[in-house]
């Protein structure tokens, strides 16, 4: 504990920076870079004879600089220390809800300060080195400072600062292998490169460049409340830069801060918080007793009900309630609810939903805390599933309730995984989201699109279920389902050619089913595939209707006939086409376009995180197209004959197929939903059919049902003249 020290009260503002760090010996320095002000004067006898007699103390009334519309008789019971400034006051109120206070500053102490125009400063009971902003309230706060070191949650340092104090995230990983540090414009996309290509050290040794030359490790940077905030009822603030429109209400700590806010995209900090080193993303709410320590939240986040986030990044989109969360990089549109949630060391990519008693990651399972979970798209543990270190999820899995007591490599997209009592292995249904559970599948970009609050995006995100890192991972299960099918047990064929081909036939005409073995699926006891051949079907389906999909959005096709359409996919066709793909934050890229982004961060051609989210942007321009000569790749493979082959008859079922499946799609997604109704355990709890509709709606008015109507309906017209005559298919 430190000792507390007497020392003389003309000293109290003194050597905010010490002296080996001054600038031109100037105390004030950032502050005016900062907060550049002209036309303040100083105090006139007849202002600083009335701040006297309204029980006003300052250790240097030639210290204090007001505007020629400053009001002395609207400071009241205040002490003064150092340089202050005070802007124009009036003989007015601010309101904010139901908090209205006069404006002026009284029942406060404040050291070195900038105070902007018609600003609310009342009993605040230590004020230091700060600028407040225009209109501004701050009420009943306890400590409110910044230090000469402040850092604002950057994970910078400054000068005489030890690397031992540099804050960093290990996300991903408990034992620091993938750690980075914060800074104030992080994306998920950023925190993505930074965490995954550790083998890259010049990658990693250019991404600490381009983020340290951003900030000065200069000392003596101000802290900021950026006009029309209100800060009230709060205990300790310390070294927090708040942009504007912020709004802190009863919170515990705030402590190594920025809080990214604007009018458009307020944030919002709430009561019992306690947040410590990190950056809050615009838009974003933390209340009701959340803490978090070493975090990046994106935009429109929400922490709430005692939420703990602890070395972590948080995309946009995002909300955790009650649980806890350690060391992980959660890209856009996660949910995460209630108290016993439990999860950590994960990449997840995102449109996931973490389930009551989920487990994910104790990391007690091996001989150091270093495992890892690695999850695609569309994550849905269900209700308390554990897992093992390291476990790997292709898109869009859900996983039954079950103890999951070994690792796993789940390789098959849109599968429902769960546990036998007959079996060790790890039980896989692939196309299970497509088959008993449409309706919420189909409803994610609907969802998404909804929950979408960014006025500002920064992180693009891809938010259709189909897409090119979704459709790579069906086509991977298509190959890897017939090479199993073709490995009939104690074969003794080593061609692997000659196994596909054998497992396309009985893929293909197997009618009452089979089971097949993936040994690579669980450690130790490998997994069963359930229904692969009804999932082969739908798989291929699937990817006919995405590139179907993507010629409906990419071109006008209302416009256009069979020939002219062929024409313009004959060029697209001569873009270079990309197989390979990287969820970056959201956002996919190709393989060779985020080598090529590598490298020119590492050849200096990209010199700062602005210029690289430039280029997100550059490639998100070029990725419709980039998709749409991926979805021709995905029609060769699934008809297996190259474009330029394609007869009349191909084209009529590629485009009859792709209405036959959205007109499923509907037609599934209503029966799933249906259910609700008619299911008589649904029904149980409601004594006639009002009650229920009263409660659950009726299904009539469901406006993603409504909207998928439409959709389909549009989808079926205008396709219909390239498709819908019976073929051979």
């Amino acid at each position: 504990m430190r000792d507390i020290k007497i020392k003389s009260i003309n000293d109290i503002s003194k050597n905010f920076i010490p002296k080996e760090y001054l600038i031109e010996d100037n105390d004030d320095y950032f502050r005016q870079k900062q907060n550049p002000l002209d036309n303040y004067r100083k105090l006139q006898a007849k202002e600083i004879e009335i701040l006297v007699k309204n029980n006003n103390f300052s250790e240097d009334w030639n210290a204090i600089f007001v505007t020629d519309n400053f009001n002395p008789n609207l400071v009241k019971n205040c002490d003064f220390f150092g340089l202050i400034r005070i802007g124009d006051m009036s003989l007015s109120y601010l309101e904010h809800h139901d908090l209205r206070l006069p404006i002026g500053i009284s029942n406060s102490t404040i050291i070195c300060c900038d105070i902007g125009n018609n600003a609310v400063i009342r009993d605040v009971h230590y004020l230091s080195h700060y600028i407040i902003r225009d209109n501004c309230i701050l009420f009943n706060i306890q400590e409110m400072s910044t230090t000469n070191y402040s850092k604002f949650g950057n994970g910078i340092l400054k000068e005489g600062e030890d690397e031992q104090v540099r804050i960093w995230l290990e996300v991903g990983n408990e034992n620091a292998g993938r750690k980075i540090f914060p800074f104030e414009n992080m994306i998920t996309a950023d925190a993505f490169i930074w965490s995954k290509f550790r083998d890259d050290k010049k990658l990693m040794e250019k991404l600490i460049s381009i983020t340290e030359r951003n900030y000065s490790k200069k000392r003596g940077y101000f802290g900021e409340v950026g006009s029309f905030s209100v800060m009230k009822n709060c205990r300790i603030i310390k070294d927090v830069k708040f942009g504007e429109y912020s709004y802190a209400k009863g919170a515990n700590k705030l402590k190594n801060l920025t809080v990214l806010s604007s009018k458009d995209e307020p944030s919002q900090i709430g009561e019992g918080v306690e947040i410590v080193n990190g950056i809050i993303g615009y838009g974003s709410k933390i209340f009701y007793g959340c803490k978090a320590v070493r975090f990046v939240t994106g935009r429109n986040t929400q922490l709430k009900y005692g939420a703990r986030l602890l070395n972590s990044v948080l995309g946009d989109n995002s909300t955790i309630s009650c649980c806890e969360l350690l060391n992980n990089l959660i890209f856009p549109f996660h949910e995460q609810h209630h108290n016993t949630s439990f999860l950590i060391a994960t990449t997840i990519l995102g449109q996931s939903n973490i389930a009551a008693g989920a487990t994910i990651g104790s990391n007690h399972n091996s001989r150091s805390p270093d495992g890892e979970i690695f999850a695609g798209r569309g994550f849905w543990p269900g209700l308390c599933t554990s897992f093992k270190h390291n476990s790997k999820f292709a898109s869009f899995i859900l996983v039954a309730k079950g103890d999951y007591s070994y690792e796993m490599n789940i390789l098959y997209p849109f599968s429902l995984i769960y546990l036998k009592k007959d079996s060790e292995s790890v039980q896989i249904m692939p196309a299970y989201w497509f088959i008993h559970n449409m309706y919420a599948i189909a409803r994610n970009n609907y969802k998404f699109k909804s929950r979408d609050k960014r006025k500002v995006i920064v992180q693009n995100i891809e938010i259709d279920f189909l897409a090119p890192d979704s459709i790579s991972e069906i086509l991977f299960a298509l190959k890897r389902m017939e090479y199993l099918a073709g490995l009939k047990p104690n074969c003794q064929q080593k061609d692997e050619n000659l196994l596909i081909n054998e497992g396309k036939k009985i893929l293909k005409t197997n009618k009452d089913d089979i089971t097949l073995f993936d040994p690579h699926s669980m450690k130790k006891y490998g997994g069963v595939i359930n229904k692969p051949a009804r999932a082969y079907e739908i798989y291929k389906k699937m990817c006919i209707y995405f590139a179907v999909k993507n010629f409906y959005t990419y071109f006008n096709l209302k416009d256009i006939n069979l020939n002219n359409l062929i024409e313009k996919l004959k060029e697209i066709y001569k873009e270079k086409l990309y197989l390979k793909w990287w969820n970056v934050g959201g956002q996919l890229i190709p393989y060779e376009e985020l080598e090529n982004l590598k490298n020119d961060i590492k050849d200096e051609k990209l010199t700062n995180w602005d210029e690289v989210h430039s280029r997100y942007n550059e490639l998100w321009a070029s990725y419709p197209t980039q998709k749409l000569r991926y979805a021709l790749y995905v029609l060769e493979t699934i008809l297996e004959k190259e474009f330029k082959d394609f007869t009349d008859a191909d084209w009529n079922f590629i485009f009859t197929d792709a209405i036959d499946t959205a007109k499923f799609i509907q037609e599934v997604s209503f029966d799933s939903r249906l259910k609700d109704y008619t299911d008589p355990f649904r029904k149980m709890n409601y004594e006639n059919e009002e009650e229920m509709k009263a409660v659950l709606g009726d299904i009539k008015d469901n406006d993603f049902l409504i909207t998928l109507q439409k959709e389909t309906k549009e989808f079926v017209e205008i396709l219909g003249k390239f498709g819908g005559i019976p073929s051979m298919y």
